[in-house]
């Protein structure tokens, strides 16, 4: 098969969908490689690495799009994009459908074949291409809310640990998924006091064995978010449905009862935020104020550590590129559950349920 990797053209996405390692797994199958000139450069790879493991490169995205019956990279594509893409084209990456009306209406219109990492699914319920990212993201949540809490930043002006004589900071985190206990986790470590809130109380069970002294489990509700909020420093939003958008869990009338410079981190964003004044930010621009709370909301947060980033999600995405690649994605699918469930557009149609109910449009099979 021949697959393209082309640059990531989002705002200061640094990552690449492929390490030299992956490639050479799979030109030493027999595949093409085709890499766009300098895509890995950010996240530390050279063109000389890729050519060294027999990859091909190609100096512009067109080139690569034309080129390559598979793309494998990280973000959605964007705009300038989709007229690149063709039919029966495959297209594997993170899209997050739900979030973006007209992000799917252009794949639908592509007739392309969309496997979207976030949500293959292993049997139990866990999501392999998803959870490297979450990590990512959920220790990052900390570490840039611990920055934005500086006063030059319009935050409190407080340190995440404290020092002797002077308590912590209190960090409440919304979700004790894999993006919440890497959070409290990180939070606890700099010596916060976390409260970590969910409804799945086996989660809840689970972390309270796992975590510190230091990290409290509560179940959530909205009388308890509420409660929370009033004296909390640091807000880590950290909620998922798979393949859905992600529940409003603080509205906008709860900005008026926390306190001023209290820092709010959304890394459910790529799912449409769950905090209702959520915006997707970037790097270049990452923070906005509403009523004195600051906002962070990058949706793509793993972008800013791209070697640590693409070195863990190649980890997890090569076997399914292998696969796909031996066999063609419709007999790659049949044969592995995980990855079928992968599948959100293929050739026009919408075949993941979350997708079309986000969009009241008609759910088709293949």
């Amino acid at each position: 098969m021949k697959i393209g990797v082309p640059i990531e053209i989002k705002n200061n996405e640094n990552r690449v969908g492929m390490t030299p390692s992956g490639v050479f797994e799979l030109t030493k199958r027999n595949h093409t490689v085709y890499i766009q000139k300098n895509a890995g450069y950010n996240s530390g790879f050279l063109d000389e690495d890729y050519k060294e493991v027999g990859a091909i490169i190609l100096d512009t995205i067109e080139e690569v799009y034309a080129a390559a019956e598979m793309i494998v990279k990280v973000k959605e594509p964007i705009e300038p994009e989709y007229k690149l893409i063709r039919e029966d084209q495959v297209v594997f990456t993170y899209f997050h459908f739900a979030s973006s009306e007209v992000l799917t209406r252009a794949m639908m219109d592509s007739k392309a074949v969309c496997i979207a990492y976030e949500t293959v699914e292993d049997p139990d319920g866990s999501l392999p291409l998803l959870i490297p990212m979450s990590e990512v993201a959920g220790r990052m949540s900390v570490q840039q809310g611990a920055k934005y809490l500086e006063k030059p930043i319009m935050g409190r002006g407080i340190l995440l640990g404290g020092v002797p004589g002077v308590p912590p900071a209190k960090v409440l985190v919304l979700g004790a998924g894999v993006v919440g206990i890497q959070a409290a986790k990180m939070a606890a470590g700099l010596g916060a006091n976390v409260f970590i809130m969910d409804i799945n109380m086996k989660q809840l069970r689970y972390v309270s064995d796992i975590m510190p002294n230091n990290v409290i489990s509560e179940f959530s509700s909205e009388y308890n978010i509420r409660k929370h909020i009033k004296d909390s420093d640091l807000i880590i939003g950290g909620v998922l449905i798979k393949g859905a958008k992600a529940p409003k869990l603080i509205t906008r009338d709860m900005l008026k009862e926390m306190q001023p410079g209290t820092v709010m981190v959304d890394v459910a964003v790529d799912q449409g935020g769950c905090f209702e004044t959520t915006v997707p930010t970037t790097h270049q621009d990452p923070t906005y104020i509403i009523d004195d709370v600051v906002h962070y909301s990058v949706a793509n947060m793993p972008g800013a550590v791209p070697y640590t980033s693409t070195m863990a999600l190649t980890n997890v995405t090569l076997p399914y590129v292998v696969k796909l690649a031996e066999m063609g994605w419709k007999k790659a699918c049949k044969k592995n559950p995980s990855l079928a469930k992968g599948l959100n557009i293929v050739k026009g149609k919408i075949v993941y349920p979350e997708i079309a109910e986000a969009f009241d449009m008609n759910l088709e099979t293949v």
